[in-house]
């Protein structure tokens, strides 16, 4: 098969032929028909993940496409279904997994993390009776690669984790791919939604997801701008790019009795957060990580309704030559990038 890989972290990153990958008896091998670009493949090929031991890698996690082939064990899926994945695939046989908690799975595996990824013609996914999500016809293989990763992942921090309610403040910081998912999704849910991001082409994207409230986060304290915006602070507050900076902010932005919710990731290192405030407003601190296979249904019917649009945060579409250089340069383009097969059926 062809696929994007790297030999050194923070190296090279180019197309190549690599073995076919084999179906694990419980699996299935997806043909990738469209696969997003995004940060947390930019911190697996930096090294930032324990969890990638062995080089070369081939990274990519949020996919769609149609089933190649399936292990001897698999019982509910055949050769020729259209397909999505969540990104963290579960074992289904756990702890977590038996209390409905998949997207904490005890064992867990990540396509583009725990083994090849999806930046490739093929792709193997485990215990695909407990991971395939199965696609509208009318839903294109592009707006469901948007889904397993960023748009399920702001769709659970909202509605499960964040618990926004109609008429609340939401503020979400670094309008991504996943800040952008989340102001569409929060303002589905009844929420005024404030934007956060040093970009303007950013905050415009914002814009037209639904916020209606927005801060430039170069133009001094971003948090001080959102208390202010929203008379007192945000009941929720996501950070959705993942740094210290954005972190502190998105605490500081809470008022009384306010939730944090984390999805962007940390990069390994200190993370100062005003435990102080935390302390003094009854605060609280939520982590979200992804979403359940079992859980996509909400979602897809409100996708099906017309009260959800991920595809019109998809910005470029590129193929996977292109993939490794927009790799590099991940947040320099507004939007949801997706990468398509740039060869003939």
């Amino acid at each position: 098969m062809r696929a994007v890989a790297f030999d050194i972290f923070g190296g090279e990153l180019d197309v190549r032929e690599l073995p076919d990958p084999s179906p694990a008896p419980h699996g299935a091998i997806i043909r990738v028909e469209a696969t997003g670009l995004c940060r947390s493949d930019w911190h697996a090929w930096q090294g930032h993940d324990p969890d990638i031991r062995v080089l070369p890698h081939v990274p990519g996690h949020e996919l769609a496409g149609v089933v190649e082939a399936v292990g001897s064990d698999v019982r509910g899926w055949l050769p020729g279904a259209r397909v999505t994945v969540p990104f963290v695939c579960a074992c289904g046989s756990c702890t977590a997994c038996a209390a409905g908690e998949q997207q904490v799975c005890e064992r867990q595996t990540q396509p583009g993390f725990t083994h090849w990824g999806s930046y490739a013609e093929l792709v193997a996914i485990d215990h695909a009776d407990v991971n395939l999500i199965p696609l509208p016809e009318d839903m294109s293989y592009v707006t469901a690669a948007g889904l397993g990763c960023r748009f399920a992942t702001a769709f659970r921090a909202v509605s499960q984790v964040g618990r926004v309610a109609p008429g609340e403040w939401v503020a979400v910081h670094g309008c991504g791919g996943v800040g952008l998912s989340a102001i569409m999704i929060a303002s589905a849910a009844g929420a005024r939604v404030v934007a956060v991001d040093i970009s303007t082409d950013a905050l415009h994207l914002a814009e037209e997801a639904g916020a209606t409230h927005f801060v430039d986060g170069s133009a001094g304290d971003a948090a001080a701008q959102v208390r202010e915006l929203t008379r007192g602070g945000a009941h929720t507050s996501i950070d959705a790019l993942g740094s210290p900076q954005t972190c502190a902010a998105s605490v500081e932005s809470l008022r009384r009795r306010g939730r944090h919710v984390q999805v962007g990731l940390l990069p390994g290192g200190a993370t100062p957060v005003p435990m102080d405030r935390v302390v003094a407003l009854e605060l609280r601190l939520l982590g979200s990580h992804g979403m359940a296979a079992h859980a996509y249904p909400p979602m897809m019917e409100m996708i099906r309704a017309g009260l959800l649009h991920p595809d019109q945060l998809v910005t470029r579409t590129i193929g996977l030559a292109d993939a490794g250089k927009a790799l590099m340069a991940i947040g320099s383009v507004p939007g949801v990038t997706m990468i398509t097969p740039p060869y003939p059926r």
